[in-house]
């Protein structure tokens, strides 16, 4: 569960980051991406219903572990864009894929005790598994309280920068 927390802050953290420039990426459409960055931890629904299951009823191969690959958030952010109005469809979709992207290339970096990654790159290079750099180890405790941290500083900086804007916008009297 630490690993799904971290995902959804770095989301956060990098849209919030980003809202500062964009002017239309506010807290409503932060909270999209944050949903986005859940995509490739679909492949944990196996542990309520089994693939094999999933396989037998449909009558073809299944599996969910193409969910944490670039494909499987290509096609799933696909899948829920869909489920919004079609005026937003772009916007939810680059969301949507970024952060899923981000979980994807966050999981890059865990440690692998081959030094290789997951098939994260299918179905651009199907059976490539990238060098990592092996930077952190899903069950440290320290990565989720690191994540807690950036992310509490990111919302404290957001938070004043809302206070700041409030104070210098025009309030709409005329001076006399």
């Amino acid at each position: 569960m630490a690993d799904l927390l971290t995902h959804v802050l770095v989301a956060y953290v990098l849209l919030t980051v980003a809202g500062w420039w964009v002017d239309w990426l506010d807290r409503r459409w932060v909270v999209v991406g944050m949903g986005g960055a859940c995509i490739p931890d679909l492949q944990k629904v196996d542990i309520l219903l089994d693939a094999d299951a999933v396989s037998a009823a449909l009558g073809i191969p299944f599996t969910y572990s193409v969910t944490s690959t670039l494909g499987g958030v290509l096609l799933l952010s696909g899948a829920i864009t869909l489920l919004f109005e079609r005026r937003w469809w772009r916007r939810v979709y680059t969301l949507l894929l970024a952060g899923g992207l981000a979980h994807v290339a966050l999981d890059g970096l865990r440690v692998w005790a081959d030094g290789r990654a997951s098939q994260w790159l299918f179905p651009v290079f199907p059976s490539y598994r990238p060098p990592t750099p092996s930077l952190y180890v899903t069950s440290d405790p320290l990565v989720p309280v690191a994540a807690i941290a950036v992310s509490l500083l990111v919302f404290a900086v957001d938070r004043r920068r809302d206070v700041n804007a409030d104070a210098t916008a025009p309030t709409g009297h005329a001076e006399e």
